[in-house]
């Protein structure tokens, strides 16, 4: 394979890797990461680097689009981007202290995990629960548009969801997933945030997280640019068809795609970890 195929099937991959990214809040690294070093046989810690770069590309272009269409709870973002960024530098100084292989393992682990409780439906606070007086004070309960018209939410158990995001950066960090599924997740079950809300909060919340922790990987020489190019464009393209087709897409359809994505590629991840392909 030569140098001008190389690049095409990788912006082709991202595309695919950007579009899911958007509609399910992973970032679109949760999906680079396993093919880069799966399909196309790069270094993990090169495609880390590519990737963390690719999900500020996808939080761009995302976020611009669900910012307009009101979905994303900016105070919510602002306010948990203080632990995700925090973890990120955590995170990206210890991927210099760890194996690949315990990186793809843990890497395979943390999918296998977001994929079973995706596939979880979160019971809904009861409807006479009073709001969270944190969540209250800080302003963070909000809205997001429905084809029934806006949906209002509260927010809960603000102190152990800004827990969960410090635990959010760390992946972020070491793992150059944008910690997309950990954020949804915790936004949604410890948090109580509906599922659109908590996606396209995530896809706000991603680039920063990931910028924190790209400065690391870019000053250690694990960012290439002509690996991270073609993986932006196609990146950035894909999250932008990702996020006009959120709004028309039923709640369950998109739990489903992102539990057997993640699921999938956390098998994928483990099998190249312990057999010494990573």
């Amino acid at each position: 394979m030569n140098n001008l195929e190389f690049t095409i099937l990788v912006g082709l991959g991202s595309f695919m890797a950007g579009f899911l990214g958007a509609l399910t809040g992973l970032g679109g690294g949760v999906v680079l990461v396993p093919l880069l070093t799966l399909v196309f046989k790069v270094d993990i810690r090169y495609a880390v680097g590519a990737s963390l770069v690719s999900v500020i590309a996808t939080s761009s272009g995302a976020a611009v689009a669900y910012l307009k269409d009101g979905f994303s709870n900016i105070r919510i973002g602002m306010f948990l981007e203080i632990a995700t960024t925090v973890g990120a530098l955590f995170g990206a100084y210890l991927a210099a202290k760890v194996s690949t292989s315990a990186i793809g393992a843990v890497f395979g682990l943390v999918l296998l995990y977001s994929g079973y409780l995706s596939s979880r439906t979160p019971v809904d606070p009861p409807p006479d629960q009073k709001p969270d007086p944190l969540a209250t004070r800080l302003g963070m309960n909000g809205e997001y548009p429905s084809l029934a018209g806006p949906k209002s939410y509260n927010v809960h158990r603000v102190p152990l969801g800004f827990g969960l995001m410090f635990g959010a950066g760390g992946l972020s960090g070491l793992l150059g997933i944008g910690s997309g599924a950990v954020k949804v997740l915790a936004m949604e079950h410890a948090m109580g945030i509906p599922f659109k809300g908590s996606t396209t909060t995530s896809n706000f919340m991603v680039g920063v997280t990931a910028a924190a922790s790209a400065g690391v990987y870019l000053s250690r020489g694990y960012v290439d640019p002509g690996l991270a190019m073609p993986v932006m464009l196609g990146v950035l393209a894909g999250s932008l068809a990702g996020a006009r087709v959120l709004a028309r897409t039923k709640t369950r359809q998109l739990r489903w795609v992102f539990g057997a994505v993640i699921a999938a590629l956390g098998i994928e991840m483990l099998y190249g970890a312990f057999t010494g392909k990573l």
